[in-house]
């Protein structure tokens, strides 16, 4: 017996790596789709500014077109895989006005005008769907969303870029430098012509904001949003962080923090030193993991593919199979909360603890003044480790491991070292998480 179900056109934007492979999915297991969500999912089109650039799959011809504003406005979900701000703003919000549920990868897009989707949909109940957007096809939003709801989020610690770690983890395994990794990421496509965005941290900081928003109920706006990037990493420093019991991850940092005697969150980026016991340091390749602290819960990770074609297109379909579920049943849409308006505080609040390593004159004394410093700054050190190279002018490295203290005291004490007369260069200054 066949089963009647009702239909639901979906439209979708852009045919890219991603949207092709959902293209693809849809029509390919349309049948056990339509048993999961109660609906039969009709691929109404596919909106692209080029209707004869090469497509990743075979799609039919004819569902192509560069009508978008027809097409969603003739759709019950509209899935955006355009990316970048313009004209994918303009095109969800004119398909959360026509009434239709969205389902969106773009977290350049949530983390800048988030709050101002949200706020749209809300208004006519509707939802926006992005489970795709922080992690790839790691099942991260939901949880947040749904399963935590109950509890309460205290840190989130996650590795969100594959690009990223893709190339510290090859210059740690195999001891390559940046440049030759990141050459080898862009001819294996993990990495764009251009990797502005992933290796000085961009993509990770929109993910972050994206996360800490869910997980805090508060919005947080991008320019909010500490960042480094992995650019500065050499092979000395994957060595020494070896030798200490560390391992280097591009991570991103939502926690809630005490600051001025007022509960607050901050969302930072940076490469940290991980130690090789927490489960994020075992965490290679391209693959993406995010390690989530909860009061009740404890702790969870969630780890896998962090990117890449059909991956993701696992994460948009599901997506598009609960935006279905809510059509059948009706009601309006679960908005985002964000009651909780919690502070976003500067990066000097948080307390931490740095690695710092210098290169000095190999003379009497030096030891001491460098240490006078980081007592002058409130900074207790844990461990010194020195090498002197060099036999006519020999130049020693230290490397510091301090106590933890402000992230403030903790960079004024490394400018006061910086400007002192007795150190030739700071070499690195690498935050440790984790532990």
């Amino acid at each position: 017996m066949t089963t009647e179900y009702r239909r639901l056109r979906v439209a979708l934007l852009g045919a890219g790596a991603v949207g092709s492979q959902v293209a693809a999915l849809l029509l390919r297991h349309g049948d056990e789709l339509a048993d999961r969500a109660g609906a039969t999912l009709e691929l109404a089109g596919i909106a692209v500014r080029d209707l004869d650039a090469p497509r990743d799959t075979d799609l039919p011809r004819e569902l192509f077109t560069t009508d978008a504003e027809s097409l969603i406005l003739g759709s019950d979900i509209v899935i955006e895989l355009i990316g970048g701000i313009e004209p994918a703003r303009t095109s969800i919000l004119q398909a959360i006005g026509s009434g239709a549920d969205v389902v969106t990868a773009n977290k350049a897009l949530l983390a800048t005008h988030g709050p101002e989707l949200f706020e749209a949909a809300d208004r006519v109940g509707a939802s926006v769907y992005y489970e795709a957007a922080a992690a790839g096809a790691i099942p991260i939003i939901r949880p947040l969303r749904d399963s935590l709801a109950g509890d309460r989020v205290v840190r989130i610690m996650g590795i969100v870029n594959g690009t990223t770690n893709y190339i510290l983890d090859r210059m740690e395994t195999e001891g390559a430098d940046f440049a030759d990794v990141l050459a080898d990421a862009q001819r294996l496509g993990y990495a764009e012509a251009d990797p502005t965005a992933d290796v000085e941290g961009y993509d990770a900081a929109q993910k972050a904001a994206i996360l800490a928003s869910l997980a805090f109920h508060t919005a947080v706006p991008l320019d909010a949003v500490y960042r480094e990037g992995i650019t500065t990493i050499t092979a000395s420093m994957i060595d020494e962080a070896r030798a200490a019991g560390f391992v280097i991850k591009l991570l991103a940092v939502c926690e809630r923090i005490e600051a001025n005697g007022t509960e607050s969150i901050s969302v930072r980026v940076y490469p940290a030193l991980v130690p090789t016991s927490h489960p994020l340091a075992s965490v290679h390749g391209a693959n993406n993991a995010v390690f989530v602290e909860a009061e009740a819960a404890g702790s969870l990770m969630f780890y896998g593919a962090g990117a890449g074609g059909v991956q993701t297109a696992s994460a948009v379909l599901g997506d598009v199979v609960s935006a279905a579920r809510r059509h059948i049943a009706g009601g309006v849409g679960v908005g985002e909360s964000t009651r909780a308006n919690l502070p976003v505080v500067p990066i000097g609040h948080v307390t931490t603890r740095y690695q710092i390593t210098l290169e000095v004159s190999d003379a009497p004394g030096v030891l001491a003044t460098v240490a006078g410093i980081l007592s002058d700054g409130a900074v207790s050190v844990a461990t010194v480790v020195q090498t002197v190279e060099g036999e006519d002018e020999p130049t020693a490295r230290l490397v510091i491991g301090t106590h933890r203290a402000t992230d403030a005291a903790l960079s004024a004490t490394v400018d006061a070292l910086a400007a002192s007369s007795v150190v030739e260069r700071v070499v690195s200054v690498l935050r440790v998480e984790g532990e």
